[in-house]
């Protein structure tokens, strides 16, 4: 191949690659010796046998071969192709075996998370307690819940950890995918799948729901029915007048409640 060395190097950037990456190398998987374009082709490639003991998900660690897209030469882990000289990616990542020619989503590894991030590097910090990189915005700005990325998304239920969507964090510092944040929203659910709490402001709804209460007089049977509630917001327990609408927290005024055993007294 000829050329300067540079015009070696970029041969056949952004010409190669699949659906998740560009890059102009494939990938042999140690776990069942099979090659493909990026562990991502594996996964959803595994996760379609017919035997369920037969799937599983590739280890990016594990990696030791790669095969040129340009050449076709099988060799081990490297930026630079031994045979045609050409880079296999513009971002190469030694630790997790990781090429990507699309520089623009600004890849960085992440020493702490363990795994490369996009979105460049002065734009995130990592959180300690919840375990996984957060928008610089989010810093001191969340509520931290230990290894809150290290879970499923409560919603999709797929691994938030090293998910290639988007994620957000709640008010209440749990995660979960943007999108599937949204499809939540839009079928007017406001609370957290995992913990309860509102995630959004309801103040106006409370407004709205005390003015529904006060020109809906209950029948004389249960207008002095007490009950006793727990507020998913404020974790309060406390004794109402029950209503068929809702039950008001004393404590945050949230009608995000449900009724409870009454406590037992110590004898």
């Amino acid at each position: 191949m000829g050329g300067s060395g540079n015009e070696r190097l970029d041969f056949g950037k952004m010409g190669y690659g699949c659906k998740h990456y560009r890059r102009r190398c494939q990938i042999r998987a140690p776990c069942c010796n099979e090659i493909y374009p990026c562990r991502h082709c594996h996964n959803e490639a595994t996760s379609m046998l017919s035997n369920p003991f037969d799937r599983h998900e590739l280890v990016r660690y594990d990696v030791k071969q790669v095969v040129c897209s340009v050449c076709d030469t099988e060799q081990p882990v490297a930026r630079v192709c031994t045979n045609c000289g050409v880079s296999m990616g513009e971002y190469f990542c030694e630790i997790c075996k990781f090429y990507d020619d699309d520089t623009d989503k600004g890849q960085f590894h992440c020493n702490d998370c363990g795994i490369c991030r996009i979105g460049g590097r002065e734009n995130f910090y990592h959180c300690k307690k919840c375990g996984s990189c957060y928008s610089v915005g989010l810093r001191d700005n969340h509520l931290c819940v230990e290894n809150s990325m290290r879970h499923h998304c409560p919603i999709c239920y797929e691994f938030l950890f090293d998910s290639l969507k988007d994620t957000t964090v709640m008010k209440c510092g749990h995660t979960m995918h943007c999108e599937c944040y949204n499809e939540m929203m839009k079928r007017d659910k406001y609370c957290c799948p995992i913990c309860s709490k509102s995630v959004i402001d309801m103040s106006r709804t409370w407004r709205r729901i005390d003015e529904e209460i006060e020109a809906t007089a209950m029948p004389e049977d249960y207008r002095y029915k007490k009950v006793w509630i727990l507020c998913n917001d404020c974790n309060d327990t406390t004794e109402v007048y029950f209503h068929i609408i809702g039950q008001k927290c004393n404590h945050c005024k949230s009608y995000n409640t449900r009724t409870i055993a009454p406590p037992v007294l110590p004898q």
